[in-house]
């Protein structure tokens, strides 16, 4: 009995530090937890602009070399039924040789890529459906897929 207070005080005391640092009014559990859960993705929303101002500052400071003004890619990642998941690239400007380096990156991930639509006459756009390699992707997410076409951005700006 003494044990079980114990542990339902320590849930509470556990309860109101997550509410107080996901600054939550919730009165139930599950609500708080849903706030929780929703402030987690909000900070990795954050977390990833500020990784791509981080990089595009860099490109235009000079790491880009001959690419001074151009920006970035835009990379989205979807996750899709049966383990596969929707790559989104777009940029404004030709982006010569990177479709290598994110194939290359996807490739290291163990993605198939099964389609791909490339446009990279005046601007660059990628659409690529990869998976099927379902002991490489089993504990993959498009989190993880998104860093590594970030990867392959960056290892791109530093071989142009």
């Amino acid at each position: 009995m003494v044990s079980r207070e114990h542990n339902r005080a320590a849930v509470y005391e556990k309860l109101q530090l997550l509410r107080s640092v996901t600054n939550s009014h919730a009165v139930n559990d599950t609500s708080n937890i849903i706030d929780a859960s929703n402030y987690i993705k909000e900070l990795k929303g954050k977390v990833e602009r500020l990784n791509q101002d981080i990089a595009t500052s860099q490109y235009s400071t000079g790491h880009g070399k001959n690419h001074h003004h151009q920006q970035l890619p835009v990379v989205t990642v979807e996750t899709l039924q049966n383990r596969r998941f929707l790559v989104n690239m777009h940029s404004q400007t030709s982006c010569q040789g990177l479709l290598v380096f994110v194939l290359e990156a996807l490739e290291e991930l163990g993605l198939h890529v099964l389609e791909a639509r490339v446009s990279c006459k005046d601007s660059f756009r990628l659409e690529v459906v990869g998976g099927d390699n379902v002991q490489a992707i089993e504990n993959m997410d498009a989190e993880a897929v998104k860093q590594a076409v970030f990867q392959a951005i960056r290892n791109w700006i530093s071989s142009t």
